[in-house]
Formats: structure tokens, sequence, C-alpha cells
């Protein structure tokens, strides 16, 4: 059984968290993040740390959830969230002008994507993205997006993955 929403979230002093309705607004060095906050869980906050409350036993999971939420919306106007990917294959390149990302990975046309708002692409070689921005929920969408481009094949190992991702090796058909 989880207990993530009851623990605290410690706040540090470069943060700010305010509530205005049902939303949630956090402020950071690196930025502001402002997202819906469900009104069943309650927040206090005393002396730099955030405790939540449920109204019921109903709302177990949105209590986790919510908590989760709040910690990864501060963790990211703080430090930021960044993933890293790799295209590995004949000719897989990468170019990225701006908020856009060329990616030229088997495909008789190359593919354009946008990153969207808050997000920045970068490619520190031909092969290498970087996707960093201070939401977590959109760097990560971003880098899927990205990735279900060209997703990693079992027998060859080509694709776009992960950097830290393990690609689960199979043998091809054996001749008679």
């Amino acid at each position: 059984m989880s207990r993530i929403g009851l623990k605290t979230i410690e706040v540090p002093d470069s943060v700010t968290v305010t509530k205005e309705g049902d939303n949630i607004t956090v402020k950071g060095p690196k930025g502001e993040l402002t997202r819906y906050f469900d009104p069943k869980i309650k927040f206090e906050q005393k002396d730099g740390k955030i405790n939540f409350t449920r109204s019921s036993e109903n709302d177990k999971a949105l209590h986790g959830t919510e908590r989760a939420n709040l910690a990864s919306m501060i963790e990211g106007v703080v430090d930021g969230y960044k993933k890293t990917l790799k295209l590995i294959g004949v000719g897989y390149r990468a170019q990225a002008q701006g908020n856009k990302i060329t990616l030229n990975v088997g495909y008789s046309h190359p593919v354009v994507l946008t990153a969207p708002e808050g997000v920045t692409v970068k490619t520190t070689s031909a092969t290498d993205v970087e996707v960093e921005g201070i939401s977590k929920q959109n760097v990560g969408q971003f880098a899927a997006e990205i990735r279900a481009v060209r997703s990693p094949e079992p027998y060859k190992g080509k694709g776009i993955r992960y950097t830290d991702e393990y690609v689960r090796r199979k043998e091809g058909k054996t001749g008679k």
C-alpha cells in the first residue's frame, strides 16, 4: 500500500508556492509552472514544508498523485528536467533549429517535430538529442514523441532510444 501522499514536501527558499482557486502556481529560479489541483485534496504550507490531506478514503490514489505532481513541479523550477536520446543506424541524423528538430531516420522524407512551449531541444552531435525544460510531463512527452518516430527494433538495434535504455536483442531466424 502506497503512502506517498502522506510524505511532506520540503520547499526550498528560492521557491514560492501559491494556490489561486483550483490552480497551484510554483515559481522558482528557472521559471514558473501552473497546474490544476483537485479540490478534494487539501494542502497546508508551514515553515517551508507542505502537507497533504484527503477528504475521504476514496481519494487515496489522487492523494499520492497530486503530491507527486507538486513535488515534480518544485524540482522542475529548481533543477529542470533533461532527457537524452541517441540515434542508432546508418545515416540516421538529427538537426535542431530553434524549437524544431529534423530527423533523418531511414524514411523517404525528413521528419520535422516542433517542441512544445517551455521545452528546448538541441543536438550535441548528429546522433545525440537533448530535450530540456522545467515541466517533467512536457519533457517526457516530447522525448517519447521523438522516440516514437523510429523506436528501436530488437534484431539489429536500429532506431531512436534513450541513452539509459536497454534494448533486448533477439536472434534472427536460422536457415534450414
